[in-house]
Protein backbone atom coordinates (compact mmCIF):
# COMPACT_ATOMS: atom_id res chain seq x y z
CA UNK A 1 0.00 0.00 0.00
CA UNK A 2 1.41 3.52 -1.14
CA UNK A 3 1.62 6.07 1.78
CA UNK A 4 0.03 9.28 1.08
CA UNK A 5 2.41 11.78 0.16
CA UNK A 6 2.64 15.52 2.24
CA UNK A 7 1.16 18.49 0.37
CA UNK A 8 3.64 21.02 0.34
CA UNK A 9 1.96 24.59 0.31
CA UNK A 10 4.30 27.94 -0.19
CA UNK A 11 2.80 30.67 1.19
CA UNK A 12 4.52 34.03 -0.44
CA UNK A 13 4.31 37.31 2.15
CA UNK A 14 4.15 40.55 0.22
CA UNK A 15 1.79 42.67 2.38
CA UNK A 16 1.41 40.39 5.41
CA UNK A 17 3.76 40.20 7.83
CA UNK A 18 4.53 36.73 10.32
CA UNK A 19 2.95 37.89 12.71
CA UNK A 20 -0.67 38.35 11.07
CA UNK A 21 -0.44 35.29 8.58
CA UNK A 22 0.79 32.57 10.96
CA UNK A 23 -1.88 32.67 13.33
CA UNK A 24 -5.09 32.97 10.39
CA UNK A 25 -2.87 30.08 9.06
CA UNK A 26 -2.83 27.84 12.76
CA UNK A 27 -6.34 28.67 13.09
CA UNK A 28 -7.46 27.08 9.61
CA UNK A 29 -5.37 24.13 10.73
CA UNK A 30 -7.10 23.93 13.60
CA UNK A 31 -10.30 23.66 11.99
CA UNK A 32 -9.64 20.72 9.99
CA UNK A 33 -8.92 18.47 13.67
CA UNK A 34 -5.13 19.26 12.93
CA UNK A 35 -2.33 19.30 15.18
CA UNK A 36 0.41 22.10 13.90
CA UNK A 37 4.30 21.46 14.34
CA UNK A 38 5.75 25.15 13.88
CA UNK A 39 9.26 24.62 13.12
CA UNK A 40 11.83 28.08 13.10
CA UNK A 41 15.13 28.79 12.79
CA UNK A 42 15.81 30.79 16.44
CA UNK A 43 14.74 30.54 19.51
CA UNK A 44 13.94 34.01 19.56
CA UNK A 45 11.24 32.96 17.00
CA UNK A 46 9.95 30.81 18.97
CA UNK A 47 9.66 32.87 22.14
CA UNK A 48 8.28 36.24 19.94
CA UNK A 49 5.15 33.80 18.24
CA UNK A 50 4.87 31.87 22.13
CA UNK A 51 3.99 35.56 23.53
CA UNK A 52 2.42 36.89 20.08
CA UNK A 53 -0.24 33.47 19.64
CA UNK A 54 -1.94 34.22 23.73
CA UNK A 55 -2.47 38.12 22.69
CA UNK A 56 -2.80 38.33 18.67
CA UNK A 57 -6.60 39.04 19.49
CA UNK A 58 -8.95 40.63 21.94
CA UNK A 59 -11.37 38.25 21.69
CA UNK A 60 -9.27 35.03 22.08
CA UNK A 61 -6.11 33.07 21.88
CA UNK A 62 -4.27 30.06 19.95
CA UNK A 63 -3.81 27.40 22.72
CA UNK A 64 -0.02 25.96 21.66
CA UNK A 65 2.60 24.93 23.81
CA UNK A 66 6.95 25.14 23.47
CA UNK A 67 9.32 22.15 22.79
CA UNK A 68 10.33 20.74 26.16
CA UNK A 69 7.79 22.39 28.29
CA UNK A 70 5.98 19.83 30.27
CA UNK A 71 3.05 18.00 27.92
CA UNK A 72 4.52 19.34 24.69
CA UNK A 73 3.14 16.17 23.00
CA UNK A 74 -0.61 16.93 23.85
CA UNK A 75 -0.70 20.52 22.31
CA UNK A 76 -2.94 21.26 19.67
CA UNK A 77 0.11 23.81 18.21
CA UNK A 78 3.73 23.33 19.52
CA UNK A 79 6.85 25.55 18.37
CA UNK A 80 9.91 23.81 17.89
CA UNK A 81 13.51 24.30 16.53
CA UNK A 82 13.62 20.20 16.69
CA UNK A 83 12.80 17.29 13.70
CA UNK A 84 10.77 15.40 16.08
CA UNK A 85 7.15 15.74 15.98
CA UNK A 86 6.44 15.40 19.51
CA UNK A 87 2.58 16.57 19.22
CA UNK A 88 2.16 13.97 16.62
CA UNK A 89 0.96 16.94 13.93
CA UNK A 90 -0.89 16.84 10.55
CA UNK A 91 0.43 20.16 9.85
CA UNK A 92 3.90 21.06 9.85
CA UNK A 93 4.39 24.81 9.34
CA UNK A 94 8.53 25.85 7.94
CA UNK A 95 8.76 29.85 9.19
CA UNK A 96 12.16 31.76 9.08
CA UNK A 97 13.73 29.45 6.22
CA UNK A 98 13.37 26.38 8.86
CA UNK A 99 14.35 22.93 6.79
CA UNK A 100 11.91 20.99 6.55
CA UNK A 101 12.35 16.93 8.43
CA UNK A 102 11.36 13.94 6.93
CA UNK A 103 7.83 14.38 5.80
CA UNK A 104 6.25 11.14 6.74
CA UNK A 105 3.12 11.29 9.27
CA UNK A 106 2.18 14.86 8.07
CA UNK A 107 -0.56 15.60 5.73
CA UNK A 108 0.51 19.09 4.38
CA UNK A 109 3.78 20.99 5.44
CA UNK A 110 3.61 24.98 5.04
CA UNK A 111 6.59 26.95 3.55
CA UNK A 112 6.01 30.94 4.71
CA UNK A 113 8.39 33.31 3.32
CA UNK A 114 9.05 36.89 2.82
CA UNK A 115 8.70 37.75 -1.00
CA UNK A 116 10.70 41.01 0.19
CA UNK A 117 13.75 39.31 1.41
CA UNK A 118 15.56 38.13 -1.82
CA UNK A 119 17.44 35.46 0.25
CA UNK A 120 14.48 33.84 1.74
CA UNK A 121 12.79 33.66 -1.93
CA UNK A 122 16.40 32.12 -3.37
CA UNK A 123 15.72 29.73 -0.38
CA UNK A 124 12.01 28.95 -0.99
CA UNK A 125 12.71 28.27 -4.89
CA UNK A 126 15.06 25.96 -4.08
CA UNK A 127 12.66 24.31 -1.57
CA UNK A 128 10.17 24.31 -4.17
CA UNK A 129 12.82 22.20 -6.61
CA UNK A 130 13.51 19.39 -3.62
CA UNK A 131 9.70 19.09 -2.65
CA UNK A 132 8.86 18.28 -6.27
CA UNK A 133 11.66 15.98 -7.34
CA UNK A 134 11.05 14.17 -3.86
CA UNK A 135 7.55 13.58 -5.50
CA UNK A 136 5.28 16.16 -3.02
CA UNK A 137 2.73 17.68 -4.46
CA UNK A 138 3.45 21.74 -4.33
CA UNK A 139 1.52 24.61 -4.40
CA UNK A 140 2.32 28.13 -4.04
CA UNK A 141 0.01 31.02 -2.99
CA UNK A 142 0.34 34.40 -3.24
CA UNK A 143 -1.71 37.51 -1.51
CA UNK A 144 -4.58 38.78 -3.41
CA UNK A 145 -5.29 42.36 -4.20
CA UNK A 146 -7.53 42.89 -1.41
CA UNK A 147 -7.35 40.30 1.70
CA UNK A 148 -6.69 35.98 1.58
CA UNK A 149 -4.38 33.94 -0.25
CA UNK A 150 -4.31 33.23 -4.53
CA UNK A 151 -3.02 29.78 -5.70
CA UNK A 152 -0.94 30.47 -8.57
CA UNK A 153 -0.48 27.88 -11.55
CA UNK A 154 -0.95 24.65 -11.21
Amino acid sequence: MDEKVCEVWFYHLERSTLDAVVPELLERTLAKGWRALVRASSQEMIEHLDRWLWTYRDDSFLAHGVEGEPAAARQPILFTLEAENTNEALALVLIEGAKAPDLSGFERCMVIFDGRDDGAVVEARKAWAEFKQAGHDAAYWRQGENRGWVKQGD
